[in-house]
């Protein structure tokens, strides 16, 4: 039986496009995606562009992961894990790319440290301690590797030495940073995927729609981002807030808000294994995947970017890894553990 006409147990065409249509209440949001390309076209105001396509992003992420996630569904551990580590934070990474092509330099804000919302619901329940205690290791390694370029900054007597330093130092350390997730998904998908093994689940939708449908929403968020950063500069000077906030707030809403309400979902479920893959492994992706890949593009590009936090942004990322450290030691989640890293 083709694909078109399907079977009893395989999803067909209008299925898959079923599927997708009522994937998620984010799919509301949908109606923002027109509104934000006729607003930058006409010319409206940036505040109002940059609201449009925010809100546009928002269900682009949702359904971008969607389609990642049926395309692994098929492709079997290996290819399909690959492939969620690849577009799992597609958005973060179209975004900055695009904004530190135009001269902003908030990209390395999108670090984010989020777990702790998803022990919030939990009363008492075990997880998995070896696959969590890996993914929150790897966060403390690179959390570490901000904490050389800020010490270096500090004492250096020269400012142009300093900035110099920092730069190769960051450079350096990008690249290993690479090398050490290249070899975590190896570990991941090869030597201990059985550490990580997802609930089995069957695909909702046909090989052919879930790839075309990642073809047309990667196509969109490129379209909707490069709107939002063009849109950034009058943001600033309407609000009145720095582009710091803009990165370090307002931008990571755009990509993981669907991402967050599966977090809460699952920990409602009782799913702790999930929920706590999808927070640190968001983090670690970001933190070992886009963060070295912007430096060296930047490397490349001729636009410096580089590991140094102010000393504030730094100390606060390393206290909150160190708690997700110190938390998840026992394997074990409740509701005060959630408070206090919230």
């Amino acid at each position: 039986m083709d694909e078109e006409q399907g079977s009893p147990h395989e999803p067909t065409f209008f299925g898959s496009l079923k599927a997708f249509s009522k994937h998620s209440y984010f799919n509301a949001l949908l109606i923002f995606i027109p509104l934000g390309i006729v607003g930058h076209f006409l010319v409206w105001s940036d505040t109002v562009v940059f609201v449009l396509n925010f809100l546009a992003i928002i269900p682009l992420a949702d359904l971008l992961t969607f389609a990642t996630e049926e395309i692994a569904k098929r492709a079997g551990p290996t290819v399909g894990g690959l492939l969620s580590a690849t577009f799992g934070n597609a958005i973060e990474l179209i975004i900055s790319i695009i904004a530190l092509d135009e001269g902003f330099n908030f990209g390395l804000d999108f670090i984010k440290l989020t777990p702790g919302i998803n022990y919030i619901a939990q009363q008492f329940t075990n997880f998995n301690m070896t696959a969590a205690q890996t993914s929150s290791s790897l966060l403390a390694l690179t959390m570490l590797s901000l904490v050389i370029p800020a010490a270096y900054s500090s004492t250096t007597e020269s400012q142009i030495a300093a900035q110099k330093g920092v730069l190769i130092l960051s450079h350096g350390t990008a690249i290993l940073l690479l090398l050490i997730y290249i070899m975590y998904l190896f570990f991941q998908l090869r030597t201990h995927k059985h550490l990580l093994d997802k609930d089995d689940e069957k695909a909702t939708t046909t090989i052919s729609v879930s790839i075309a449908a990642l073809i047309i929403i990667t196509g969109f968020v490129t379209i909707c981002a490069e709107f939002l950063v063009d849109s950034i500069d009058g943001l600033v000077k309407n609000l009145g807030i720095s582009t710091t906030f803009v990165g370090l707030i307002l931008i990571p809403i755009v990509g993981n808000a669907a991402e967050h309400v599966s977090s809460v979902t699952f920990a409602l479920k009782n799913k702790m294994d999930l929920c706590i893959q999808i927070a640190l492994g968001s983090s670690m992706q970001i933190a070992l995947g886009v963060t070295p890949v912007l430096i060296l593009i930047g490397w490349i590009i001729n636009q410096p970017l580089t590991l140094f936090f102010e000393t504030f942004e730094t100390c606060v990322l390393v206290v909150s890894v160190l708690i997700v450290n110190y938390l998840i030691q026992d394997g074990e989640s409740n509701w005060l553990e959630g408070a206090m890293l919230l």
